[in-house]
């Protein structure tokens, strides 16, 4: 029988997330809907607060993974620290959880004067500085409020990592951080401004990494750089090592994801060993701790075949979850009812009711029978999910519940079309 550890199993043929029925919570808040575990929140976070217990170290969600506040505020409770893109987000963080505010990491290429002047008000833990210009305006920002900034340049290491281009972010060729060779230099400058101290060294390098060896091999380089600044006498207190940890979409390819967070530890901090003084290690997870604790559940609305062609068509769209049309991601697809080892499966494209041929959650998915009126799950739907979805075509997005044991929270209410009016002129 086909099962999901830990957060979404089959019981007397019926999947559940926890301990509560995915039917029941569709009947009762309607579909689409985003369904989180939190008994899987928590088992991932502390799998990764197990496998670096030996170092000072904090976990900063990576907020864009999953922004919603509940979510924001169990991490938070649990000691997360937040990692940052936006003054929306590091509002959420403030929202969520006020105190978690000394733990948030800014990062982000385009970061405005706005936006660093709230970040220098909260009195963030570090902001990680991309560019010259940003540089510049943050030590502008930081002079005009009189706060102390505490930056790590984001270097970029020229680490190539197998995973989507788009969420491929340390070569030389993509928009993120400055080059590792400039940074000795714009930390020389940095020094010269009064309100902005050097802290530390920040790198990433992309997203869906497997494969540990080019962590480690990043790592290195920033530990280079690292032993550089402190020659030079800056007091590196802090190396951000980013996030980009991937995780097993199929369910028959497994895998241990505590194994994988050992090894992923052991591949950073064999070079961090090399520094007289250990600096404090900050890491960015986010779709490694929620990916695997979401789903998303959608109602069958017809079935149809062109020619040698079926498809499934369902009330979920593009909308609700973009990542198959702009990733290519294959998310595996599951009936809520289950039909038996035996049921006999035929391919079908499973796709959403929005205008466009891009619209689909599944290319040529094996399904067992299922009928309209019945429900499916788009699993390791938690990251990446609801955090992308918007108002196309004119869709209101889905609700967002939150289970726990044998409890579930509304943790966001399904969007209505007034909601979704209200912000444009009523006239011209």
């Amino acid at each position: 029988m086909f099962t999901r550890p830990p957060g979404f199993t089959y019981k007397n043929n019926e999947l559940h997330c926890d301990g509560l029925s995915i039917n029941k919570l569709a009947k009762k808040f309607g579909t689409p809907l985003y369904v989180y575990s939190a008994t899987t929140i928590r088992e991932r976070y502390r799998i990764l607060e197990r496998a670096f217990h030996h170092v000072r170290h904090t976990l900063c969600y990576s907020v864009k993974a999953n922004s919603n506040l509940s979510i924001l505020r169990l991490l938070a409770g649990m000691g997360a620290g937040f990692d940052i893109v936006s003054g929306g987000e590091l509002e959420r963080v403030r929202r969520a959880h006020k105190k978690a505010i000394k733990n948030v990491v800014f990062s982000g290429v385009g970061k405005t004067a706005v936006e660093l002047e709230l970040a220098l008000r909260c009195g963030i833990l570090q902001f990680n500085v991309e560019s010259e210009g940003e540089l510049e305006l943050l030590a502008e920002c930081a002079g005009k409020l009189r706060k102390t900034a505490n930056i790590a340049l984001r270097v970029n290491p020229d680490v190539p990592a197998e995973t989507h281009p788009y969420i491929s972010t340390g070569l030389r060729e993509h928009k993120f951080g400055v080059p590792i060779g400039n940074a000795r230099e714009l930390c020389r400058r940095a020094a010269t401004h009064k309100y902005l101290r050097v802290s530390g060294v920040s790198l990433h390098i992309g997203s869906q990494i497997g494969d540990v060896a080019p962590f480690h091999l990043a790592m290195e380089r920033a530990v280079d750089l690292a032993q550089q600044l402190a020659a030079d006498g800056h007091s590196i207190r802090f190396i951000d090592a980013g996030g980009g940890l991937g995780i097993s979409y199929n369910s028959a390819a497994p895998v241990d994801f505590s194994d994988l967070a050992h090894r992923y530890a052991e591949a950073l901090m064999t070079p961090l060993e090399r520094l007289k003084s250990r600096p404090h290690l900050l890491l960015e997870p986010g779709r490694s701790i929620v990916a695997p604790a979401g789903a998303l559940v959608t109602r069958v609305l017809y079935l149809k075949r062109n020619g040698n062609k079926h498809f499934t068509i369902v009330d979920a769209a593009m909308n609700d979850m973009i990542r198959p049309s702009l990733y290519h991601a294959r998310h595996e697809i599951t009936p809520v009812n289950f039909c038996g080892p035996g049921a006999k499966k035929t391919q079908s494209d499973v796709a959403g009711p929005v205008c466009e041929s891009g619209d689909f959650l599944a290319h040529d998915a094996w399904l067992p029978p299922v009928n309209p009126g019945e429900n499916l799950c788009i699993l390791d739907a938690g990251a990446y999910g609801m955090s992308l979805a918007s108002n196309y075509n004119s869709r209101p997005r889905g609700a967002e519940v939150l289970v726990d044991g044998k409890r579930v929270r509304l943790i966001r209410r399904r969007e209505t079309l007034r909601e979704i009016l209200q912000a444009e002129a009523s006239s011209l």
